[in-house]
C-alpha cells in the first residue's frame, strides 16, 4: 500500500520526477462525480427543446413545459452517484460501501484547509458582511481575485477588479454565460470527450446547444498525441453545425482539460483564440483545474498569460477553488471578462447565484494568504497529488492497461477497450455496471462524449486506504472475479447521467 508524503508544513515540497505517461500507440490493436451522462440527444438540429412534450412522462402536468424538461433530467441523472450514497463506503461504519473513483474532487488536504479555515482571522463579521452587496462580489474580494489571478495565471499586466465577477460556483458561470451570451437554441462548440455536466449547465437556463467536436485516440505522426484538438477540427464542426441550420456562438475549452488532463501549450491556445476571432466566436476558458498540475515539467500556462488575446471582448476566462482548493463544498467561483457589458449581464444574474458575505470574507482572507499558499498547500497538495496519482499509474502498468496522463488534474484517462469485445457503448455501460455492483463508482466514456466505447475516467485524488481498495475491487471485476450478472436487470437499461466534476 503506498502511503501519502506527510511534511513539516513550515517548509515547502518539491515535486521531482517526470510526468507519468502511457503509450497509447498500439493499445487499440490489443483488443459521480462520477460524470455519467444521459443527455438530450444532441445530434444537431434534432435537440428536443422547451416545449418537446414527447420527452416527458404525463404525471408532470403541474409544470411548465420549462420546468418538465428541467425534472426530466433530474430524473435521468445521477443514478451512480445516488446509488454512492445510498451505500457510501465508511472504514469504520460501512467497510464494504463503494469506493468512489468517479468524482472529481480533491480529498487529500482537508486537514490543511480545516486549519486554515479555522484560524481566527477567518471569523470575522460586521454590519456590511450580513446587508446586500455589490452583486458583482464586494470590492474588497474581487481586488484580491484580481491579484490572485494575476499572479498565479503570470498576467503580463495587473488584471483590474472591475472585470472580476464573483459567483456560487462554476456551474452558475457556465449557466450565466450561456444565458447571457446565446440565444435560446443557439450553441457552443465543445471538444469531446468534455465534462458533461455542461451539457445541463448551458441548458437549463438557456436553453442553448452544445455542437461537438469530436476527437479521437489515433496518432497519426511524431508531433500528434491522442484526442488532440486542431483548429481544422474546429472548423469542420463549425461548418457541420451550420450546414444542418444550427447558430454557433462561442467555443468553450477547459485547460487543464477534463478528464483527459491535456493542457494547451500557448501556441495552441492561440490558434484556437485566433480561430474564434476569425469567426466571432466568444471563447469560455475554463482554467478550474489551474493549480493542480502537479508534474512541474507540464508548464502549464493561462490564458490570461498571453501578450495579447486576439479579441478579448469575447474572451471570458473562469476559475474556482473546488479543485484547486479542495473546496467543491464551499460555491466558489469567479469571472474574469473585459467585456463590462458581459460582465454587467452577469452579474445582473448573481441576484440568484452570490456568495454570503461571511463566505466572501473568508474567500478575501484565503486569497491574500500568498505566503501560507506558496510555502504550505500548493507544495504538499501538489506532492500528495502526485503519490496517489503514481500509484493508480503504476497498479494500471501491472494490470497492463494503456492510459493516457498528462499531470494535471484528479484523474486518469484509461483505456479498457479490450476487455469490450464488440467495442460497443452497450457493452462498455455493462462494465460500469459491474464496477459499480462490485462496489467501486467510476465514470465511463459517453458520459463526456467520447466517441470511443471503452474509455474510463479514474479519479486518484482520494485517501490512500479508499483508493488502495478501490483498485483492489478494479482489479477483481477485470480479472473476471465479478459476483454478480453479466446482464443488467430491466430496470437497469436506462443510461445513467452522473453529473458531478
Amino acid at each position: 500500500m503506498f502511503t501519502l508524503p506527510q511534511k513539516d508544513f513550515s517548509a515547502p515540497t518539491t515535486c521531482l520526477g517526470p510526468t507519468c505517461m502511457q503509450d497509447l500507440g498500439s493499445s487499440h490493436g490489443d483488443d459521480l462525480e462520477g460524470e455519467c451522462s444521459r443527455k438530450l440527444d444532441q445530434k444537431l438540429p434534432e435537440l428536443p427543446g422547451v416545449g418537446d412534450s414527447a420527452m416527458f412522462s404525463p404525471d408532470t402536468s403541474y409544470l411548465s413545459s420549462r420546468g418538465r424538461m428541467i425534472k426530466w433530467f433530474w430524473d435521468s441523472a445521477e443514478e451512480g452517484y445516488r446509488t454512492y450514497h445510498m451505500d457510501e463506503y465508511d472504514e469504520n461504519k460501512n467497510p464494504s460501501g463503494i469506493i468512489n473513483l468517479g468524482v472529481s474532487e480533491n480529498k487529500l488536504c482537508f486537514d490543511l484547509l480545516s486549519w486554515r479555515l479555522s484560524q481566527s482571522d477567518m471569523q470575522r463579521v460586521e454590519p456590511s458582511l450580513l446587508q446586500y452587496a455589490d452583486w458583482r462580489g464586494h470590492l474588497f474580494l474581487r481586488e484580491e481575485v484580481a491579484k490572485f489571478l494575476s499572479f498565479y495565471c503570470k498576467s503580463p499586466a495587473p488584471l483590474r477588479p472591475e472585470n472580476v465577477v464573483v459567483l456560487n460556483g462554476g456551474a452558475s458561470l457556465f449557466s450565466a454565460l450561456a444565458t447571457v451570451l446565446c440565444e435560446a437554441g443557439e450553441a457552443f462548440l465543445i471538444p469531446t470527450p468534455y465534462y458533461g455536466a455542461i451539457t445541463q449547465h448551458v441548458c437549463l437556463y438557456g436553453n442553448v446547444r452544445l455542437a461537438y467536436v469530436y476527437l479521437d485516440s489515433e496518432v497519426t505522426g511524431l508531433d500528434t498525441r491522442p484526442f488532440q484538438l486542431t483548429v481544422e477540427k474546429l472548423e469542420m464542426a463549425l461548418r457541420e453545425a451550420h450546414s444542418e441550420g444550427v447558430k454557433v456562438k462561442g467555443l468553450i475549452l477547459i485547460n487543464p482539460q477534463n478528464p483527459l488532463g491535456d493542457i494547451y501549450s500557448p501556441e495552441e491556445l492561440q490558434e484556437y483564440l485566433v480561430f474564434a476571432k476569425r469567426h466571432k466566436l466568444h471563447v469560455i476558458v475554463d482554467e478550474v483545474y489551474m493549480l493542480s498540475v502537479f508534474e512541474e515539467s507540464v508548464g502549464y500556462r493561462s490564458v490570461l498569460s498571453l501578450e495579447r488575446l486576439p479579441d478579448p471582448q469575447r474572451t471570458h476566462v473562469m476559475w474556482a477553488t473546488s479543485k484547486d482548493f479542495g473546496m467543491s463544498g464551499l460555491r466558489f467561483g469567479t469571472l474574469y471578462t473585459e467585456n463590462q457589458d458581459v460582465a454587467t449581464a452577469v452579474a445582473s444574474l448573481c441576484r440568484y447565484h452570490g456568495l454570503s458575505g461571511l463566505v466572501q470574507y473568508q474567500m478575501a482572507q484565503l486569497l491574500r494568504d500568498r505566503d501560507w499558499i506558496n510555502q504550505v498547500y500548493l507544495p504538499e497538495n501538489h506532492a500528495r497529488l502526485k503519490a496517489a496519482h503514481t500509484y493508480v499509474s503504476e497498479e494500471l502498468r501491472a494490470l497492463g492497461i494503456p492510459f493516457l496522463s498528462r499531470g494535471a488534474g484528479f484523474f486518469i484517462w484509461v483505456d479498457l477497450r479490450k476487455y469490450l469485445p464488440k467495442g460497443t457503448f452497450e457493452e462498455e455501460m455493462l462494465l460500469w455496471r459491474r464496477f459499480l455492483d462490485n462496489k467501486v463508482l467510476l465514470s465511463f466514456g459517453k458520459a463526456f462524449e467520447c466517441k470511443e466505447p471503452g474509455w474510463f475516467r479514474f479519479v486518484f485524488s482520494d485517501q490512500a486506504h479508499r483508493l488502495c481498495l478501490g483498485m483492489q475491487r478494479v482489479r477483481q471485476v477485470l480479472a473476471g472475479k465479478s459476483q454478480v450478472a453479466e446482464d443488467p436487470a430491466p430496470s437497469q437499461s436506462q443510461e445513467p447521467s452522473d453529473q458531478r466534476r
